[in-house]
């Protein structure tokens, strides 16, 4: 079934068949397809191009065709391109004459700019569903370890102590930004291109307003150039799918690290890692490294899209159909992604006492006892000297500095009294950071709570616009 035959002598080469063909990256497509052919055919019913009868016979028709789909008695054929074509052709051989009526006033560039947006409608709202459950699992675990302190680390060393639930939500409120990607790249595809047909519109008269109630898009785009050559809303969700995989790419790298037994503060549980075909010892956290390593295919998706766009002239240019490629990979990788992290993460085990360990030393309430200086009226610059100072004493002494007695503490800052030992309790420096946003044990305890109601909102939303899926 060529459509272009009239206008040409030969068939096309075998050879160029297999180069042009969209099969393999567009038949996911089928359903949303078909959805927005049905809503064609009652935009055409609707201006009396075709009759009820007709109308009737085509819709029947098509729900036909996706159930032969679904039940796999209906195969796809190469030659006849994409999904498209092949929808068309089966419902031609069901219905005849009748329909050829299908793509009246349409053409498969205003046909596929609709049906992406109807995919990806569906898609995000699947992924946005798995995201909630990702975001449940980080609140619940911050709820579970608010009083857990452990060391908090920057460029890997030892910095502050920090409750595990703060850990737990900083990871929450990355993640909620995500979700809150992803619902601007829903907005941005929430308009309907169906009847802008090659480029400039139509002569048939169709109601494109009609196309889009019937799509549930709240409105038909504006500009039918700018209708078929767009692809901004694809760009929008490679970029949330970049931003999610990079900072789920950062949790897992995190793990792998808190896992190993040098640091040794979480645990993983058996069923989320594999071993060594040769070291009878090994534990190896191989989902949480296929997570960090697969965020690279979801990031390189992006460039790719990008790439194509970048050197095309308006309107439509065949280029664009390599836009599936990145997509349909990128989905199948978030969705793999989003099955597998929240159960892992609600499984993890925190170990107190190799966090304990950790936190010994001593050294890492440094920056509890300069700002105890600084409360005593030393500037702060002048408390770091003399606290580094301390630190560098300590560590040629081979001593910590909660294991310095009194004598020792004036001998090195004559600012100090008895209090100073307050400081010296990685609890207590937990807890004495209640500044908005910090480790406190309230503070944290209030992240969450904020983080539930936040999740309540992202399900309301979610379940609008499931409603038009």
């Amino acid at each position: 079934m060529r459509l272009w035959k009239g206008r040409f002598s030969e068939d096309m080469a075998d050879v160029v068949v297999n180069f042009t063909q969209s099969l393999d990256m567009d038949w996911d497509l089928v359903e949303a397809d078909i959805e927005g052919s049905k809503a064609h055919v009652r935009v055409l019913a609707s201006a009396d191009l075709i009759t009820e009868e007709e109308k009737m016979a085509l819709l029947k028709g098509l729900d036909q065709v996706l159930s032969e789909i679904k039940n796999g008695t209906f195969k796809p054929l190469m030659e006849l391109e994409d999904v498209h074509m092949n929808i068309e052709a089966r419902l031609t051989e069901i219905l005849g004459e009748r329909g050829k009526k299908l793509h009246t006033g349409r053409s498969r560039n205003d046909q596929i700019a609709t049906t992406l947006r109807i995919f990806l409608r569906g898609q995000l709202v699947g992924i946005g569903s798995k995201m909630r459950n990702l975001l449940e699992s980080l609140l619940d675990n911050a709820e579970r370890h608010i009083d857990f302190v452990v060391p908090g680390y920057t460029h890997l060393q030892r910095a502050q102590p920090i409750s595990m639930g703060h850990y737990w939500m900083s990871h929450f409120w990355a993640f909620h930004r995500d979700s809150s990607r992803l619902m601007a790249a829903l907005e941005a595809l929430d308009e309907c291109p169906l009847g802008s047909a090659a480029l400039a519109g139509s002569t048939i008269p169709l109601n494109r307003h009609l196309s889009a109630e019937l799509l549930k898009f709240s409105k038909p785009t504006e500009n039918s150039i700018d209708s078929i050559a767009s692809r901004d809303y694809l760009a929008d969700f490679h970029h949330f799918a970049s931003m999610f995989s990079i900072h789920c790419s950062r949790l897992a790298e995190d793990l792998i690290i808190y896992n190993t037994d040098e640091f040794g503060i979480v645990k993983l549980p058996d069923s989320f890692c594999t071993g060594s075909s040769i070291m009878p010892q090994k534990k190896n956290p191989d989902v949480l490294e296929l997570i960090r390593g697969k965020a690279g295919q979801i990031l390189a998706g992006y460039v790719d899209l990008l790439v194509v766009l970048k050197g095309l002239p308006l309107a439509y240019n065949r280029d664009l159909q390599e836009d599936k490629r990145s997509l349909m990979r990128s989905l199948r990788t978030l969705h793999g992604i989003l099955d597998v992290l929240p159960q892992l993460i609600s499984r993890i085990e925190v170990d107190l006492t190799a966090a304990s360990r950790a936190l010994e030393d001593g050294y890492i309430l440094a920056t509890d006892i300069a700002e105890f200086l600084v409360l005593k009226g030393v500037p702060f610059r002048s408390a770091h000297e003399l606290v580094g100072k301390a630190v560098k004493w300590c560590l040629k002494e081979g001593k910590s500095l909660s294991s310095l007695s009194m004598e020792e503490w004036r001998n090195l800052i004559p600012q100090f009294d008895e209090n100073i030992f307050g400081c010296l309790n990685p609890k207590s420096s937990v807890e004495r950071r209640k500044t908005y946003g910090g480790t406190a044990f309230s503070e944290v305890k209030r992240q969450v709570e904020k983080g539930k109601t936040l999740l309540g909102e992202m399900e309301k939303n979610l379940a609008t616009w499931g409603e038009r899926c």
